[in-house]
């Protein structure tokens, strides 16, 4: 892939942030150079692989997530520290942080998970598959990394990177919750940083992947790409369940409550990149209440029985979706107006209660529109969670027939493209 490759962009619409996400479902795996100024997508500043030696670190779980002050300069992807947790005779497991940029074009300190093969690899190195995970939490201490499982496959041979995303993992931070920049910078540079690991023989050429939050996720990588990281080449982008259409709402009970909900996490998160956005103008009187640890001491369970109890007097103070600034700050973070050559594929369940199919089929209604190549899939009873491993075999096979170079199918313009299929 090239920067020069024809890429599209849509107008952004008066999205809003009350997108639908898993409530207590699954996480993922079945769940900058740029400054300030560099624009809605992000500027590029590395352009190859730089392989700076990191920190070889043999403490204690907990102390790894502490970030190094001052943290040492490096470019995204640059590895700062690394962590080995299994070393086996078909693969090596690693605890990772990296450099990534945040949506107020800070440099941060990231952590995630790689894991790579031992085997020889092919020409050119192994494909690199980015996984973008699913809710957990907004507090360091929700983060996958620290239970130190290997990352998800997502059925292809390669080296696999799952980041915890910027402000999910260093000790004391906050996650700006759905911000487009931050998750899309956070699992480009994952794949960065694994390039950066010289046992790993990690390839340019990658794929994204992601489940609910994580399909968010998955998609902001996809859309920042070509302009973030043009040494990089995806080649192809998963996204299941996303969280997407944040300017719209269905007729679903549960679709209402779930979109208040995740509102609430991201207004909170997205304080951390705009100190223009203050929480406490959004938020009903009962949710300032609480107090701010529902969001810093408890993860995503916790967060849900802390709105909940709260939620029959009304979360809101005022409208974040249609009142300054927080309307413009959430509408910049829905996906799904740009184009690439790069194909989607686009998963959902007919019986998803917390990403309900009606936004799934308005997302691939807008990325027809937008022209991107998408081909989707519609699994008839399939829940949140369930279409994961529903689904597992044919994810697999498109996410491989693309690494063989195999056209990719398009569902718009099928009439019956949002057929449930068994």
């Amino acid at each position: 892939m090239t920067a020069t490759r024809p890429r599209r962009r849509a107008h952004r619409g008066s999205a809003l942030l009350a997108a639908v996400l898993l409530l207590g479902a699954v996480a993922c795996s079945g769940d900058d150079g740029t400054d300030a100024e560099s624009g809605d997508d992000g500027g590029t500043t590395t352009t190859a692989a730089t392989l700076v030696e990191p920190e070889r670190f043999e403490g204690e779980t907990a102390d790894f997530y502490v970030v190094p002050d001052p943290l040492p300069p490096g470019e995204p992807g640059d590895l700062i520290r690394v962590q080995e947790l299994e070393s086996g005779t078909d693969e090596v497991t690693l605890r990772i942080m990296y450099h990534s940029i945040d949506g107020a074009g800070r440099d941060r300190a990231v952590t995630g998970i790689a894991t790579y093969p031992t085997a020889e690899p092919p020409e050119g190195g192994w494909p690199v598959v980015s996984t973008a995970n699913g809710t957990v939490g907004l507090a360091g201490q929700c983060a996958l990394s620290r239970h130190g499982s290997p990352a998800a496959a997502w059925g292809i041979e390669g080296v696999r990177v799952q980041s915890d995303y910027i402000g999910m993992g260093p000790v004391g931070e906050i996650h700006p919750y759905l911000s487009r920049l931050s998750e899309g910078h956070s699992v480009i540079d994952a794949v960065r940083a694994v390039r950066n690991l010289p046992d790993a023989n990690a390839s340019e050429r990658w794929v994204v992947a992601g489940h609910s939050q994580g399909g968010h996720g998955s998609l902001s990588a996809h859309e920042l790409s070509e302009e973030y990281a043009p040494e990089l080449d995806l080649v192809a982008t998963l996204t299941m369940a996303p969280a997407a259409m944040f300017g719209d709402t269905f007729d679903d009970p549960m679709d209402s409550i779930v979109s208040n909900i995740v509102g609430m996490m991201g207004l909170r998160g997205n304080t951390t990149e705009h100190d223009e956005l203050v929480f406490e103008d959004y938020a009903a009187d009962s949710v300032v209440a609480l107090g701010d640890g529902i969001f810093t001491d408890q993860c995503l369970d916790g967060i849900i029985s802390s709105l909940v109890s709260v939620a029959f007097g009304g979360l809101w103070k005022v409208d974040p979706y249609t009142t300054e600034p927080a309307a413009s700050i959430l509408a910049a973070n829905d996906v799904g107006f740009v184009a690439l050559d790069t194909p989607v594929f686009l998963v959902s369940g007919t019986a998803d209660d917390r990403v309900v199919i009606d936004r799934a089929l308005a997302l691939f209604d807008r990325l027809c529109e937008t022209g991107q190549n998408t081909q989707l899939l519609v699994i008839d009873g399939a829940d949140h969670g369930s279409v994961l491993g529903a689904t597992a075999d044919r994810t697999a096979a498109w996410l491989n027939a693309r690494l063989d170079g195999e056209p990719p199918a398009d569902s718009c313009g099928d009439p019956d493209a949002k057929t449930p299929v068994a």
